[in-house]
């Protein structure tokens, strides 16, 4: 599994194009041959997976129980917009017309790596979430990552 890293920023063109930075190029070697898929994030978002990602994806997906309405309810908002991305002979993609009217993205672009995906946002709003951060980031640390389940270093 890919391990992305760094944050980027990018501008789009007038077609909805976007340079790949080469920093985040050289972490996409499998981009060229299979693609990348781009897809609405969570929040007002959009996140881009390897190819190879995005199939671990869907096949966790379709192993849930389909005849549960919040299931399909959940692959229908989720999966909504997913598009495939190819890199073109500049290093550009297009990003879609549609998935950049979701994230209110215009021009100035935001690439947040996180782990095996790397987060899209409009740079304002990217700007807007870290100045929100929690006045005791500490704190937030500790109950996300110090909960059970969790080896202390005491052990």
């Amino acid at each position: 599994m890919s391990k992305f890293l760094g944050e980027f920023d990018c501008k789009l063109d007038a077609k909805g194009r976007m340079m790949v930075p080469v920093g985040l190029k050289k972490q996409l070697p499998e981009a060229g041959d299979k693609g990348l898929v781009i897809n609405r994030g969570f929040e007002k978002h959009l996140v881009i997976y390897t190819r190879k990602e995005w199939d671990k994806i869907v096949e966790e997906l379709e192993k849930r129980n389909q005849y549960e309405k919040k299931t399909r309810e959940f692959m229908r908002y989720f999966t909504r917009g997913a598009s495939e991305l190819t890199l073109d002979g500049a290093g550009r993609v297009l990003l879609p017309k549609s998935l950049l009217e979701y994230a209110g993205i215009e021009s100035d672009v935001v690439l947040a790596c996180q782990f095996n995906k790397i987060e899209v946002w409009a740079e304002d709003a990217y700007n807007a979430q870290l100045d929100n951060e929690p006045e005791n980031f500490a704190k937030l640390a500790e109950e996300v990552m110090g909960g059970a389940g969790r080896r202390s270093d005491d052990e």
